[in-house]
């Protein structure tokens, strides 16, 4: 007990908790944000999976890490331009779209990675992304190693939950958004096309959640193995309701799984004699009982998963 104690007062345990939650953060905001349009995007998983193997590729090649996830972005939004197409305009099942673009996208990274890469007794690496020591912000006791010795991609996140808030609360373009997910029609009459904004919305949606994958093999690791990815992008889906399609509590949420998640694996060490699957699954049955006790309360987005025909009511 002592122990368990003990590592909540660890510095390192809250930095792993920043780190861990860096993928789930990109992911939650790309399913947000095509999700506030109306679109429910099921195929993170296979996005996230191909983030992480064209991104690590395009560094294995010689890219820049920048250019890294530069490319897993453009790869995650071309996959969401697919899944747009057969949702939006032609107005298919967001479902079945969602989980054939999972199965597709996870089955060409494995397929492709084969294909360009010699893979012998050990899996080929990179230079991953160093942790940031930011001059005299790093030396900051007790906050100085948690919040100002991260990766860059790290605060590429946090960034970008700043200016998905601002953009959804503040911006004209941000109250189409929502309004396209609640009342369609009312955009058409303002002479706006939803069709056009859900679009947009799943194709920068995907770009997010490809690079959440790309962190995976860019930072927190330095190589692509088959399921890395690990369920994070059905976790996302889970964390966006929690959240009540907020990009602040969608923040709160990645970093309450993080830390279920960072702490499961040093009580592993910490504790003798419980088997290790119970701490493996901890962070699941801890963030499923969260999900039950918001989602009640949660108001979806009126029209989500509901195509836009004009003309139509």
């Amino acid at each position: 007990m002592t122990d368990a104690i003990d590592l909540l007062l660890n510095t390192s345990l809250w930095a792993a908790v920043l780190r861990i939650a860096t993928p789930l953060i990109f992911g939650v905001l790309g399913v947000l944000l095509c999700e506030r349009s109306g679109v429910l995007n099921l195929g993170i998983e296979g996005i996230m999976t191909l983030g992480a193997m064209t991104g690590w590729l395009a560094v294995y090649m010689g890219a820049p890490l920048i250019v890294g996830l530069l490319v897993a972005a453009i790869c995650g939004a071309l996959v969401g331009v697919l899944h747009a197409t057969l949702t939006v305009p032609l107005g298919l099942s967001q479902h079945v779209s969602g989980l054939g673009i999972t199965l597709f996208a996870s089955a060409l990274a494995y397929y492709l990675y084969r294909l360009i890469v010699e893979v012998g007794d050990l899996p080929p690496t990179i230079e991953p992304f160093e942790p940031l020591n930011i001059p005299f912000l790093s030396d900051i006791p007790v906050l100085g190693p948690i919040l100002f010795a991260q990766a860059f991609p790290t605060y590429l996140g946090l960034f970008a939950v700043i200016v998905m808030a601002y953009v959804l609360t503040r911006t004209p373009l941000g109250l189409a958004i929502r309004m396209t997910g609640e009342n369609p029609h009312a955009v058409d009459a303002q002479g706006l096309n939803p069709i056009h904004i859900r679009f947009g919305a799943v194709l920068v949606g995907s770009a997010l959640m490809a690079i959440g994958g790309a962190f995976l093999t860019t930072t927190a690791f330095n190589s692509f193995f088959p399921g890395m990815v690990q369920g994070r992008g059905w976790i996302c889906i889970a964390l966006v309701v929690f959240a009540s399609w907020r990009p602040g509590k969608a923040l709160i949420g990645a970093l309450l799984f993080a830390f279920f998640d960072a702490y499961q694996l040093r009580l592993q060490t910490a504790t003798e004699g419980v088997p290790y699957q119970l701490f493996l699954m901890a962070p699941y049955i801890l963030s499923i009982t969260a999900l039950v006790l918001v989602a009640r309360k949660a108001e979806v987005p009126a029209t989500l998963m509901t195509p836009y025909r004009r003309g139509e009511r």
